[in-house]
């Protein structure tokens, strides 16, 4: 494992933490292949309850490795550039996939810098905490590209399609305010209180039931493309396979007995 990427395990929770502040965690080759590897195994871990992702340093994530672009890839003729590019930002796909597709919650942790691919990846999590001294930056026309990372499909769905045409083609910088206000963040804590407020809410989802959080990430992603009919037949689905889970048995069971449920995420 390259240490671009911190991978730490604990009580159920994993945290992944992008490992290059000299460089505001700009995204390397080196940290994507070691973000593949990391992702896939967490997806098929059953004993990873709930996901974190972080970046060192006090700084979430700048984008890509512009200053690497400059140097190695603008020299290149026009159409080696097309093709090189074409395929870099295809590879991502399995892993964007994957951070939505898995049957576990995936908490962005941001402070400092969350720019270009840095507010990519934060969209592709299920929730992001913030501190209030943060600031975001859709930057990729401020280089001349587009967006990637799925970007573009979240943006609009969490912001909607006239704030993401002004935070994509004016790309300015907003401040932690004004991220919670367009719903790109969740909620905001103090920067001494991140790391702590993190945890908490880590924990809290790794001691939820976690396969019931599979079912409703899946409904919740789901409707975006569905039917009413189709999203209505994936609710019922959904929620037989929730009811035969011990999960739900405690859930009810506590209910009734009127306590707090135990849940084991089985």
């Amino acid at each position: 494992m390259t240490d671009h990427l911190l991978v730490d395990h604990q009580d159920g929770i994993t945290t992944l933490t992008m490992n290059r502040p000299k460089v505001l965690n700009a995204l390397s080759l080196d940290m994507r292949h070691a973000m593949f590897d990391a992702v896939d195994e967490i997806e098929n871990d059953p004993k990873v309850r709930c996901v974190v992702l972080k970046g060192a340093g006090g700084n979430f994530m700048a984008g890509g490795d512009v200053k690497n672009f400059a140097a190695e890839i603008a020299p290149m003729p026009p159409e080696k550039r097309k093709v090189y590019f074409e395929r870099r930002v295809h590879s991502l796909h399995p892993m964007m996939f994957q951070l939505q597709r898995m049957q576990k919650p995936v908490i962005a942790s941001v402070e400092g810098a969350a720019a270009g691919a840095g507010m990519s990846f934060m969209m592709a999590c299920d929730l992001a905490i913030a501190a209030n001294n943060s600031i975001f930056r859709f930057s990729y026309s401020a280089i001349g590209a587009s967006p990637d990372g799925s970007g573009s499909y979240n943006l609009p769905r969490l912001a909607g399609t006239r704030r993401a045409m002004e935070l994509a083609l004016l790309g300015d910088k907003i401040d932690a305010e004004t991220a919670l206000r367009y719903n790109l963040v969740n909620f905001l804590v103090a920067p001494e209180d991140i790391e702590a407020e993190t945890n908490k809410l880590a924990t809290r989802l790794a001691s939820g039931p976690t396969q019931s959080y599979g079912r409703i990430k899946e409904l919740m992603y789901a409707s975006h493309a569905n039917s009413i009919e189709s999203q209505l037949a994936l609710e019922a689905q959904n929620f037989g396979l929730c009811a035969a889970t011990d999960d739900w048995a405690e859930g009810v069971t506590a209910f009734a007995e009127k306590r707090m449920p135990v849940f084991k995420g089985k």
